[in-house]
């Protein structure tokens, strides 16, 4: 496993890995061909546009090409459209190809969608047609959608004449299909197709959103969670951070884990009480634990994990990650977390990796584009790791705080963010709070035969909680894919002799 783990990140930076991905390409599952609602493309206007017309030739839609007489403009096309058959809508950019059988896959999934989206993955045409830079593409993902449209072009939708009729401009498909997912949205969530159906000349890029300023008006109190055993270090580095902290209200509350160097206990003793609370815990390291008594005596509407070994960048960070806390729909918020050397450590978990779950984009520098910036957008995750991670009280009491038996040191972040979920409070990774996480530098790393066998317990128990090690056809993290090698956490394509 560990092999595969280091050659499966290297086998998919090979330029040749799509072109053998490709030999084995799964085809699209189609039950009821030829049934289905009528599609109708849309094909704009542009070099290519006979390209992309040719390409649909065979499947069974109505084609309208814009920029002719026939269809000058979508008024026009609206007009010819027979609405009374609740027809879906596939935007089309030209020079843009559709894949064969791809109308049927399509009219197969919107048979069965809910909402007003059904999507799919695409590749790019390079030179000599030849396909290159797939996107296997999350399922739905409305934060991430906010920073990167990922749907336009590769997408039937559902929508009313008037929708249509009032558009204009070269960002109409965008803004079609922004209405569908938005103005939309309670008819249930975009439907994926996890299948490359479109081949394209461009795609809409990933814009990565610059640093807000957060406002300090109606923050309310945060109470600050940091479990510690000694390394004054670390603790000073980390509490100093705080105190550079921008935010009007928090509480600090040090859990002390039974630690016996004086250096130590004499920094604790002599903390303000005013803005300090030191919290005698000893006995065994119990991460879960830890955090569930400091969480009991907290008196913050937000409770902030933060590890002793978190070093402070910007003294925004707490105010980012407190007003997406905020917000009704989000459960935990997780920050990205950099290496001393400037790598990215955290960047969400994704489920599943090595059958169990993994730190996502780990290794990559924030600079580089990596999968189409995803370590640089703010998006929904499924879990986040508890090195530093906002949450609501109320919403981490309601599912109990930390499994405290199955859990006592790893995945116990990913287990809560996994029960928040469940409950309909969704997990956020938000980048824009970035902080260095010198990783498990204070407590050490399990490689002692009894360290060793409390995580397989660990990884036992998530397997069994959560489905993590499903077989290669099922899929573990719906924000991952189903195309991906469970052996990287850097979003490699997965090839069939390596996974």
């Amino acid at each position: 496993m560990r092999a595969r783990a280091q050659f499966a990140p290297l086998l998919a930076a090979s330029p040749r890995a799509y072109r053998l991905w490709l030999l084995s390409e799964p085809a699209p599952e189609i039950s009821g061909a030829g049934e289905g609602p009528p599609i109708v493309a849309l094909v704009d206007a542009g070099p290519g546009q006979a390209d992309t017309i040719a390409s649909l030739r065979g499947q069974a839609l109505t084609v309208l090409p814009l920029g002719t007489p026939e269809v000058p403009d979508l008024a026009a096309a609206a007009a010819q459209i027979d609405w009374n058959t609740a027809p879906w809508l596939m935007p089309l950019m030209a020079g843009d190809v559709l894949a064969a059988g791809a109308v049927a896959a399509y009219q197969a999934a919107a048979g069965r969608a809910h909402g007003s989206i059904v999507y799919a993955d695409d590749d790019i045409l390079g030179a000599g047609g030849r396909r290159t830079a797939p996107h296997f593409k999350p399922a739905w993902n409305a934060e991430l959608f906010h920073h990167f449209d990922y749907l336009t072009g590769a997408c039937i939708v559902r929508i009313e004449r008037d929708d249509l009729t009032g558009l204009s401009g070269a960002d109409w498909a965008a803004e079609l299909v922004a209405a569908a997912a938005e103005e939309r949205a309670g008819e249930g969530a975009p439907m994926r197709l996890p299948h490359v159906l479109h081949h394209r000349r461009s795609r809409p890029a990933p814009c990565v959103p610059m640093v807000f300023q957060s406002e300090q008006v109606g923050l309310p109190k945060v109470s600050v969670i940091v479990p510690t055993r000694n390394r004054l270090d670390l603790l000073r580095t980390c509490l100093e951070g705080v105190e550079r902290t921008d935010y009007p209200d928090l509480e600090v509350i040090v859990v002390d884990n039974g630690s016996d160097d004086p250096a130590t206990l004499d920094y604790l003793a002599n903390l303000d009480p005013a803005g300090y609370r030191v919290l005698r815990a000893p006995g065994p390291f119990n991460f879960s634990t830890l955090n569930n008594r400091a969480a009991e005596v907290a008196t913050g509407e937000l409770l902030c994990l933060l590890n002793n070994d978190i070093e402070v960048l910007a003294p925004d960070w707490l105010a980012i990650m407190a007003r997406q806390a905020l917000r009704p729909e989000v459960g935990a918020v997780g920050a990205r977390l950099l290496y001393p050397d400037g790598r990215i450590q955290h960047a969400g978990v994704v489920m599943g990796i090595c059958g169990g779950a993994a730190h996502a984009h780990r290794l990559l520098h924030p600079n580089e584009e990596g999968y189409f910036r995803r370590h640089a957008l703010p998006q929904f995750v499924s879990a986040v790791t508890a090195a530093c991670f906002v949450v609501k009280r109320e919403s981490f009491e309601a599912v109990g705080g930390f499994e405290e038996k199955n859990f006592a040191v790893a995945f116990n972040d990913v287990d809560l963010c996994m029960r928040l979920n469940e409950r309909g409070w969704q997990t956020l990774y938000e980048p824009r709070a970035t902080l260095i996480h010198h990783e498990s530098v204070s407590r050490g790393f399990d490689r002692d035969p009894v360290g060793a066998a409390r995580f397989a317990g660990e990884l036992a128990a998530l397997k069994a909680a959560w489905g993590t090690d499903r077989n290669a056809d099922g899929e573990v993290d719906p924000y991952h894919h189903p195309q991906f090698s469970r052996f990287s956490e850097c979003f490699a394509v997965k090839l069939q002799d390596h996974s």
